[in-house]
């Protein structure tokens, strides 16, 4: 017998969004951006009451996130490449492969494809994309990886590995990294439950102030700095620092400030997400933010964190669609929670995520005089 539902089952919808909590004299003012990952690649500007302020409208769902690079409002957005196969079955859910800028209007301004992109691409201030990408490791190469679970390579024979790729305004390639000559793999084993389809994969990349490269490596949980001049591996968190981490970030005191996903947390039978300060090169632990009840903030995938001009930390618990701020104290100031939910258009995505999401990667705060375009709108 059939029942009409008269209770929305979608328990992140149900428990309401939108604004949910603002103390104005702590926040941090100004405008946060977000792209919704199934919401067909709109990207959306919100001011503190959670009242829209600008809409973008791409020609491709988000490939996980947007961050406007100029002032005049122009927006750098990684896009997911329509008609690819799926290579495993969670790539369709991280893949991207396309990198474009978009005026205020949408316009696209410049475009750069990859099909091989995943997660992160950043990009730069000359016009150039620092990113992230795979390529297959089969035979000995593959067999060489340690850990994940037995069995589980793509296709039963193949480990993708991760590439990073700098192209300049042009396209051409400038600078390229490979894991597979870099990372020794018993220093860089995956974790033994993980798949072994991809590895290490890296779901961050940006440049630091010294030239060199952050990365974050979520299936080993480690966050590691990559010379730029040689490839190697001049830094690495301790073991144990980091859980399946995302986004780490340089602080103007060279601290890096990182999400840490808390999946698999050492030493612990709950598992909780928190924000941390890792102090280099000793790699303590200087900072931390977590819920008071600290299992109640738990991202098992994605996430982010930005330092604001004030101090407040701006944190994207993604999964939840929840976006909110913190001060350096831990006080709660902020909290909006993302009211666009739909369901993933590939078919392997629906199979592994049923329910309509309001997920999104990474939001941004910027301050009025960040945005003078918005206030010049006829």
């Amino acid at each position: 017998m059939s029942r009409v539902s008269r209770v929305d089952q979608n328990q992140r919808r149900r428990r309401g969004t939108g604004l949910i909590a603002l103390d104005p004299a702590a926040a941090f003012p100004g405008f946060t951006l977000f792209a919704p990952l199934t919401a067909g690649g709109e990207v959306h500007l919100v001011d503190l009451h959670g009242v829209s302020a600008h809409r973008w409208q791409l020609p491709y769902r988000p490939g996980r996130h947007a961050r406007l690079v100029t002032d005049q409002g122009v927006l750098a957005y990684n896009g997911v490449l329509p008609g690819e196969e799926a290579l495993f079955p969670m790539w369709h859910k991280y893949r991207g492969g396309v990198m474009l800028r978009a005026a205020p209007d949408g316009t696209v301004l410049w475009e750069h494809r990859d099909p091989r992109q995943h997660h992160d691409a950043h990009h730069l201030d000359d016009g150039g994309v620092l990113y992230t990408g795979i390529e297959p490791l089969r035979g000995a190469a593959a067999s060489a990886v340690l850990g994940g679970v037995p069995g589980s390579e793509a296709d039963g024979t193949t480990v993708w590995a991760d590439t990073i790729t700098e192209v300049g305004p042009d396209g051409s390639p400038r600078w390229t990294w490979r894991a597979a000559d870099h990372l020794d793999r018993a220093d860089y084993p995956l974790h033994p439950d993980y798949a072994r389809e991809h590895w290490p994969l890296i779901n961050s990349v940006t440049p630091l102030a010294d030239g060199n490269v952050l990365a974050s490596l979520r299936s080993v949980s480690a966050v590691v700095v990559i010379s730029r001049a040689t490839g190697e591996v001049l830094w690495r968190t301790e073991p144990g620092t980091v859980s399946q981490q995302h986004h780490p970030t340089e602080l103007a005191d060279g601290r890096l400030l990182v999400f840490d996903n808390g999946v698999f947390r050492p030493g612990h039978d709950v598992p909780y997400s928190r924000v941390i300060e890792i102090e280099r090169p000793g790699g303590e632990v200087v900072w931390e933010y977590q819920d008071p009840a600290r299992e109640s903030f738990f991202a098992p995938f994605m996430g982010s964190a930005q330092r604001l001009p004030n101090g407040n930390t701006l944190v994207t618990d993604s999964p939840a669609g929840r976006l909110f701020e913190v001060t350096a104290d831990g006080y709660l100031c902020w909290e909006y929670v993302v009211p666009y939910f739909g369901a993933y258009t590939e078919r392997e995505v629906r199979t592994l995520f049923p329910a309509e999401p309001n997920a999104l990667f990474r939001a941004y705060r910027y301050a009025p005089e960040e945005i003078p375009w918005l206030e010049a709108r006829p």
